[in-house]
């Protein structure tokens, strides 16, 4: 009964954050919220809110494994779904149209999980009002790091986007259904997370696998969603963005995470196998990054497809070694 509720709270996940990331797009584009920073901000949160909520709540349980596993698990997925759909789309070579602040992006996540996995591996111990040190460092390379993107990106030009939602959508149906479903969200999210604590209670898996592929699969979907459907547009460059992007925000969570948890700093306090996951997600990080640089590289274009295909063997050579070693 407990596989039942899980399986439907993560259909219900997936089903309301698609549309809560079409609400978040018809409010910044229909408001003067701060421009394309703000808008951008609005979106990756709409889209990481089933992270959000899942991470809280195993927090309120008492589950720090599945607040931070689910974090980074979501991250190993995300990249897991960029390599697949590369290979599943190869003729139209998606990573060819990644424009050059894509590997900027890229960069930045990989520098912020590094920090977090740095944090892991020696803790500090230091906390300042209820969070630790390292999460302070964390906010201010994202603050950084997100201005040096968003000035970069006010020298580009934007590409015409679809707007027929926009037309079918008014401004405040958009903020009521955002309001609706982020609260529907919030209490889908939450089932997932006492769901999967009781599975991982009741099957003896451990609360890390749980939360890095069960539990962080379920929430990571919706991207999965949105990417296919970008590729159906030929939108190949808001396809890679869109993951990229929410991989960036997802680690911010973790400062969250770390303020709701009463017992010290969180990385303290997860299984040693968490760093196994980090270390994962740093690398299929680099093979992204090698992925958008040789598909613009005429000299290396043969290649094409390899990074995606290691993206997808080593997703599953790291399932097996976090299950092994939970």
């Amino acid at each position: 009964m407990t596989i039942i509720i899980f399986l439907a709270a993560a259909v219900i996940t997936v089903i309301t954050a698609v549309k809560l990331s079409t609400y978040a797009d018809v409010i910044g584009e229909r408001t003067s919220l701060g421009g394309l920073l703000v808008g951008t901000l609005l979106l990756a949160g709409a889209t990481s809110l089933p992270e959000v909520t899942t991470s809280l709540t195993a927090v309120y349980l008492d589950n720090p494994d599945i607040a931070v596993s689910n974090v980074f698990g979501s991250n190993l997925f995300n990249i897991f779904i960029l390599g697949l759909v590369d290979l599943a789309y190869r003729r139209k070579q998606m990573m060819h149209a990644a424009d050059p602040s894509q590997i900027k992006t890229a960069w930045l996540s990989l520098m912020l999980t590094a920090l977090m996995l740095i944090a892991i591996l020696i803790p500090t111990g230091i906390t300042f009002l209820g969070a630790g040190v390292e999460m302070y460092l964390l906010v201010a390379l994202y603050a950084a790091g997100m201005y040096f993107l968003s000035k970069n990106q006010l020298q580009t030009s934007t590409e015409p986007t679809e707007d027929f939602h926009l037309e079918a959508i008014s401004l405040r149906h958009a903020k009521w259904g955002f309001a609706v479903s982020a609260l529907v969200i919030f209490v889908a999210g939450s089932v997932l997370s006492i769901t999967g604590d009781m599975i991982a209670a009741s099957t003896g898996i451990s609360s890390s696998f749980v939360g890095t592929f069960m539990i962080a699969g379920a929430t990571s979907l919706p991207e999965l969603v949105t990417v296919i459907v970008a590729i159906q547009l030929a939108n190949y460059n808001l396809a890679i963005g869109n993951i990229l992007g929410s991989n960036v925000f997802n680690i911010l969570i973790l400062v969250l995470i770390d303020f709701a948890f009463r017992s010290g700093a969180v990385l303290s306090a997860v299984a040693p196998v968490t760093i196994v996951t980090a270390s994962a997600v740093l690398l299929l990080n680099l093979f992204v990054i090698g992925a958008i640089m040789i598909a613009r590289s005429k000299k290396y274009v043969r290649f094409y497809g390899l990074p995606s295909a290691l993206v997808i063997i080593m997703y599953f050579a790291c399932s097996y070694i976090i299950y092994a070693c939970s």
